[in-house]
């Protein structure tokens, strides 16, 4: 029971602030501390960055922003999220509080009530409402950015701080961000550039989570519960197995080269050094592992379920659900299998049956009776989006998933699998990160539901139990920013602002603002060294001479000397030089004579203080390099980004006196990786003579990103005739602009990436859902996410071409691809 100064206190703030008060009296559950001060700072007027760790509730802030909004008669609130599928889901949720006259969806390929007060919407929209001057922005009171800690992201978090930088002051922002180590830094800028700004941090999980590692059918404890959450010591269970695997794993490996040898014929009767014949693999016990129906009975025994299992591989997460089928698993009830029949009959209800078979339909829909699915980004979108209100329903208990299920979707279990401790980065297999774990394992435990959560993490050989101490016990990563300008930044702030407006605008990025503060710390260490370097100067001043100029010659001849030896066979040429070199500093030395600094009694003395003076001022002069390179970056890049629209014509004019040409006024609107080169094909006509199919095989070069495995796969396979002519002009002005981009050491454009272009010409013609996949090779979740961008690259074209006829067909190609699955939307 609380003291009466705690109720005079918790009065008195509930006074201050009434908003928050209601607001906090009609949800489900008591508001924590940190949602209390964030919502608090809200209603004074301020801004806030909330930084907290996955299912903490930091959406609740968010939606206290959007309560405020809608207090008054005209404030309008904006909420933005990185993906749409976060979007639909943040949509659908405030459908149910507001109304669906009151909420919109932005999301580029759905537009529903755009001039609602309520809008949700990708920060890719609200990037381009910002530069457009859209009229929806008036009246915007209040901005919410969920997973802004997205702004890391090489290809899509600039855009993150182009709305931070672009956004009107008036306008107050709602940062949610997972932990991150470096949120005061963040929220310093923040407060830099948007003025009053909260950092609010809570390392508390609302829900306990209880770390397991899975031995054989045990779940033991990480943590040894005996010596205290505070100190975390390493269950001593898990070294001892670890101990014992790992002479068992040395045993067989021995035992193995020992039977190679033996079978290829070498010292066939002689044993091994150490005088023993191994004992062989077959006669050493063994750590099993649970194949996933036993891991799946375990935790259902236990009533550890729901339960989400990370596999890192789309192909391992279906495979794992066929291997949980053929075991004979049934999860649910009669009463759940039918609800699970109604959910999916109705949000499956617009595609065709022909799709349905091509899907794998009727066995999808068996699994998810059966309680078990997976959840990836290959499956189409409207069967993830069963699958997780089916889990949100407890109607589906397991679910194999890869990472891409930790970026945010409302999903959360009572329990988190992870099966390994690394995953394929694409070049290598590579450990997961302490900020991946936390994502992962972010997700176990319901609030309101579950007591605690639990995160399994099975046994492996040669697991380091040490190593996953660490990954839970880290709980927070670096939010480092990805910013760099881009052709369509360039014409857009040059447009709205000038060239020297634009510069303070980009040096005021988070970009710049992480490199000045790195660079006040090197300044820092200059400034010490550079004392250090005078007392040094100072230890080696000699009677005799100038002893700095007499180690500086016979450091370098020392150094000439050393190199000679090394390189005594090499050219002839060379080496003669080089003996030149070191006759003439020994001459120099010479001439510092026996009574100069070479006869000096304290010689060696004073060169040991020498030493240390060069090679810290060897150091010195490397960081004064990394001052010059970090000061001003963004600035400098914006300059060779400003030279190139120059050369290709898209500005006039010199120094602040920048205008855009015609052409420059259509990359305005062109977004986009290859911005420049689409803009610029426009502008030479090169896609004129392209029927609609043909025009939307040539956008799907433009926005497709090829599998590594794919990246010389050729162009095998094209579409003849018109399009074959035009993607070859295409590329020789891909080749043109990279030649430009290389003279001024700006990043290089990728290629055109063709492998799309097949199956995109056959579906944008009415080809079947089956043969286009074929040609594809892909899986239909791929399909539709790259046939989404590439109506995203139609829409732009029919909106930027000045050629009235290629407008035209961008909107059949538009229309031809923008249908069957890709049409598919489930709000």
């Amino acid at each position: 029971m609380s003291s009466p100064s705690e109720r005079y206190a918790a009065a008195r703030s509930a006074a201050q602030h009434p908003q928050t008060q209601a607001f906090a009296e009609r949800q489900r559950f008591e508001l924590d501390p940190f949602q209390v001060d964030a919502c608090q700072s809200l209603e004074r007027g301020r801004s806030v960055l909330v930084a907290a760790p996955t299912g903490a509730g930091k959406t609740i802030v968010g939606e206290f922003a959007i309560h405020l909004a809608m207090q008054t008669d005209t404030d309008k609130a904006f909420y933005t999220t990185p993906m749409k599928a976060l979007s639909n889901q943040k949509f659908r949720e405030l459908v149910d509080v507001y109304g669906a006259d009151q909420v919109g969806l932005l999301t580029g390929d759905t537009n529903i009530n755009g001039g609602a007060r309520i809008v949700v919407m990708t920060t890719e929209v609200l990037r381009n409402m910002l530069y457009a001057d859209s009229d929806a922005l008036r009246g915007l009171r209040y901005v919410v950015m969920d997973e802004v800690h997205y702004l890391a992201d090489r290809f899509r978090g600039p855009v993150w701080e182009e709305v931070i930088l672009h956004l009107p002051m008036a306008v107050r922002l709602i940062s949610l961000s997972a932990t991150v180590s470096n949120a005061e830094e963040f929220g310093d800028w923040l407060d830099t550039v948007r003025g009053d700004t909260d950092v609010i941090v809570s390392e508390t999980r609302p829900v306990p989570l209880e770390q397991h590692v899975l031995v054989r059918d045990d779940l033991l404890p990480l943590f040894d519960d005996r010596a205290g959450v505070a100190t975390a010591q390493v269950n001593q269970e898990l070294f001892r197995i670890r101990s014992f695997t790992g002479s068992r794993y040395e045993s067989n490996r021995r035992a193995q080269e020992y039977s190679s040898n033996r079978h290829a014929g070498r010292q066939a009767q002689r044993p091994p050094r150490g005088g023993k014949r191994p004992v062989r693999a077959s006669n050493m016990r063994r750590i099993e592992r649970m194949d996933r129906p036993e891991v799946v009975r375990l935790l259902e025994r236990s009533n550890l379920l729901p339960a989400i299992f990370f596999i890192f591989s789309r192909v391992g997460c279906d495979a794992a659900v066929q291997q949980v089928r053929r075991a004979g698993i049934r999860l649910t009830s009669q009463e759940e299998r039918a609800e699970i029949r109604e959910i999916v009959t109705e949000r499956t209800r617009s595609l065709q049956d022909e799709d349905l078979d091509v899907l794998g339909f009727w066995e999808w829909r068996d699994d998810l009776e059966r309680g078990i699915a997976s959840h990836h980004a290959g499956l189409l979108p409207a069967f993830k989006e069963v699958v997780e209100e089916l889990f949100q329903r407890k109607l589906v208990k397991v679910v194999f998933a890869t990472e891409t299920l930790a970026l945010g979707i409302n999903m959360p279990a009572r329990t988190v699998v992870l099966e390994k401790m690394e995953k394929f980065n694409g070049e290598a297999r590579v450990a997961i990160t302490s900020g991946e774990y936390t994502q992962l394992t972010g997700r176990a435990g319901r609030r309101g539901i579950d007591v605690e959560g639990h995160a399994v993490v099975q046994w492996t050989e040669g697991m380091d139990p040490q190593a996953v101490a660490s990954l839970a016990s880290r709980r927070t990563y670096p939010l480092n920013s990805s910013f760099r300008p881009t052709y369509n930044m360039a014409v857009n702030l040059i447009d709205r602002f000038g060239r020297t407006r634009a510069r303070e605008i980009l040096e005021s990025s988070f970009a710049q603002f992480q490199a000045d503060r790195a660079v006040v710390g090197l300044a820092r260490k200059v400034k010490d060294a550079e004392e250090s370097l005078q007392g040094y100067l100072k230890a080696m001043q000699c009677d005799h001479g100038d002893f700095a100029d007499y180690a500086a010659i016979r450091r370098e001849l020392s150094d000439l000397e050393k190199k000679n030896r090394r390189d005594a066979g090499g050219p002839r040429v060379a080496r003669e030089k080089r003996m030149r070199k070191i006759q003439s500093l020994r001459g120099r030395m010479q001439r510092h004579g026996c009574h100069g600094c070479h006869g000096c009694p304290d010689r060696e003395d004073h060169a040991r203080w020498a030493e240390r003076y060069f090679r810290l001022k060897r150091d010195t002069d490397r960081i004064r390099k990394q001052i010059e390179t970090r000061t001003g970056t963004v600035a400098r890049t914006f300059d060779r980004v400003i030279d190139v629209l120059q050369v290709v014509d898209y500005l006039s004019g010199e120094g602040d006196d920048l205008l855009l040409t015609e052409a420059g006024r259509t990359m305005r609107r062109i977004y986009g990786e290859r911005d420049l080169l689409v803009a610029e094909a426009l502008r030479s006509g090169l896609w004129r003579s392209l029927d609609a199919p043909s025009l939307a095989a040539m956008a799907s070069c433009l926005v497709y990103e090829p599998r590594r495995d794919e990246q010389n796969a050729g162009e095998r396979g094209l579409p003849r005739g018109a399009f074959r002519i035009a993607y070859d002009a295409t590329t020789r002005l891909w080749a043109e602009l990279d030649d430009i981009e290389h003279t001024y050491a700006l990043p290089r454009t990728e290629p055109l990436a063709p492998g799309l272009a097949a199956a995109m010409h056959a579906w944008a013609r009415g080809g079947s859902l089956d043969r286009v996949l074929v040609d594809a090779d892909m899986a239909a979740g791929d399909f539709v996410r790259w046939a989404k961008q590439t109506i995203d690259l139609l829409d732009q074209l029919s909106i930027v071409a000045e050629d009235d006829e290629l407008a035209r067909t961008a909107r059949r190609a538009l229309d031809g691809v923008r249908r069957g699955i890709v049409a598919y939307a489930a709000v």
